[in-house]
């Protein structure tokens, strides 16, 4: 039996199918804004690249976790 995936990356199969592009690359567009604050660099995403807010905090929440912060 496989365990469903649960939190913030439970979002990233519809990121991948609405934005085309896989996680990583946008793990790697956050890089650009590593040392903003949260909803900063949700803006980021929101402003730069169309990302609804939903989408946008999930992928934050998760770089953000990656890095420690």
């Amino acid at each position: 039996m496989t365990e469903s995936v649960k939190g913030p990356a439970s979002y990233f199969p519809a990121i991948e199918k609405k934005y085309g592009e896989p996680i990583e690359h946008w793990m790697s567009e956050l890089e650009s804004v590593a040392t903003a604050k949260h909803m900063e660099q949700v803006a980021f995403l929101k402003d730069q690249h169309g990302f609804g807010h939903g989408h946008a905090n999930a992928l934050v929440a998760v770089f953000r976790q990656r890095k420690g912060l």
